[in-house]
């Protein structure tokens, strides 16, 4: 492995991370906030170590696979280290695990908290915890790849290792012209939402902070009670029709904007997508309207936000779902694992596996009328190659591998078994919420530090696509090339 590249990246990221504090920095000034020193002096102490480690000089210009891998997990940690720092400098969270906890949260668009008061937190705190979600939802290092191409072909290893989903297809030949197209869209979708928020009565703060966290798919209220302060039912619709939005494969805006409309059409992704949400909704519906609810319409609005939240894994709440009957908190538990498109801003397992071990089983099930049979699997018209069929095989059992065995390790916490399968699934499939002890009317905030470091490795496996923050801990990838 080449180091020097290495931290030649990881300073570029520091850096670049430096500068993203810059708008929390002048509101904190601007409203003389008391966080305005630790902004300010997390802003320096990263810009002068991410400065210093940049001036490395590699002996090549370009990534392999082992060192993008390297460099995607060191970089989400290093990011998530230094990003704690205004959080526990200005004492709004005064433990620095805990402020790592709510960083890596952050980042990783999870919306998982330990904070039971955010109303309390001053405004350029709270700006910088929702903006966290805008930067991680595309990428951190996705974004320095799009503002510093010095990376050559090289920097595809970086996009394809941060890239949600079994695949990551460039939608342009250069991956610095790919990074500014899913950018460009990203930032469009924000402004839109931003504009029909503010349009809907909502004040600018206020609008912007929920768009980071709804086209980030993050979920950090600045509420206590989330979205459920905004007693409107069109500030309602607006967030839980954008989180469907971000759910989406970002590359499939950008075959709207081109009109290759049969791109669109024939992604069977996006049409199990939509199929699921929308079964979701009409039996959430129908059952709350035959429990809980006295009407129909409030059952529409409240299952059609919280399918919306749950299924991209936003983790936005205008209903304590956990009150809600059994059947309608199994199938959100259920969307939990199901998370959003591969390509899009959403955690959990993807739809596009879901989709393909869906025609695995189909195969098998044909193959055992007709053994000699040679049956491949498509997905959207093109031919999924064996080796993407392991991958997602590899993931599936070591997803399920790690949520059982993470849910042992939090069971020794001694809470129910509902409370402690549900904070595992919320943090590795980067929920935010979850049922029992860590329902929507409470937080992370009860457990251990050593849970909390736990829960945040979790995030950090959930939104990494898992292979790639174990190759961290395996030794022989650390080896020196020549």
């Amino acid at each position: 492995m080449s180091y020097g590249i290495v931290l030649k990246v990881l300073g570029s990221i520091l850096t670049v991370e430096s500068a993203l504090m810059l708008p929390a920095l002048a509101i904190a000034f601007y409203t003389n906030g008391h966080d305005r020193m630790a902004f300010l002096t997390t802003v320096i102490i990263t810009g002068v170590v991410g400065f210093i480690i940049s001036k490395k000089t590699p002996i090549k210009n370009n990534v392999n696979v082992k060192e993008g891998l390297a460099i995607v997990a060191l970089g989400w940690i290093l990011a998530s280290l230094f990003g704690a720092l205004p959080f526990y400098l200005s004492g709004s969270i005064p433990s620095y695990v805990d402020a790592v906890f709510e960083t890596v949260s952050g980042f990783t668009t999870t919306g998982a908290s330990i904070l039971s008061n955010v109303e309390g937190l001053p405004h350029g705190i709270l700006f910088w915890r929702s903006f966290t979600h805008w930067i991680g939802g595309m990428g951190i290092l996705v974004f320095t790849i799009a503002l510093l191409p010095v990376l050559g072909i090289g920097g595809f290893q970086i996009f394809k290792a941060e890239s949600p989903g079994p695949t990551a297809d460039k939608i342009m030949p250069r991956i610095k012209d790919t990074a500014k197209i899913l950018y460009t869209t990203y930032f469009s979708i924000t402004v839109l939402q931003v504009v029909l928020l503010k349009l809907g009565g909502m004040n600018l703060f206020d609008s912007m902070l929920h768009t980071f966290g709804t086209v980030g798919t993050g979920g950090f209220g600045i509420k206590n009670n989330s979205v459920a302060f905004y007693n409107s039912t069109y500030i309602h619709i607006i967030i839980g029709t954008f989180m469907l939005l971000s759910g989406i494969n970002f590359s499939l805006y950008y075959s709207l904007f081109k009109g290759r409309w049969k791109d669109i059409f024939k992604n069977e992704e996006l049409r199990l997508y939509l199929s699921i949400v929308l079964i979701a909704i009409i039996a959430i519906t129908i059952n709350l309207a035959m429990t809980s609810y006295a009407g129909i319409f409030r059952s529409l609005r409240d299952s059609f936000f919280q399918v919306s939240s749950i299924i991209t894994t936003t983790g936005y709440t205008t209903a304590n779902f956990d009150a809600w009957p059994s059947f309608s908190k199994i199938i959100l538990f259920t969307l939990m694992f199901i998370g959003g498109c591969a390509g899009s801003t959403a955690g959990g397992i993807k739809v596009v596996r879901i989709l393909i071990l869906i025609k695995l089983i189909k195969r098998d099930i044909a193959k055992l009328f007709h053994p000699s049979a040679f049956i491949s699997i498509k997905n959207s018209g093109k031919k999924v190659t064996d080796e993407t069929i392991m991958s997602i095989n590899g993931f599936f059992i070591l997803y399920i591998m790690i949520f059982v065995i993470s849910t042992i390790i939090i069971s020794l916490e001694g809470l129910d078994i509902v409370s402690t399968s549900s904070a595992v699934a919320a943090t590795l499939g980067n929920i935010g919420p979850g049922l029992g002890f860590v329902g929507p009317a409470n937080n992370f905030g009860g457990f251990s530090p050593a849970s909390k470091i736990l829960f945040s490795f979790l995030m950090l496996l959930g939104r990494l696509e898992i292979f790639t923050s174990i190759t961290l801990v395996l030794p022989k990838n650390w080896t020196r090339e020549i």
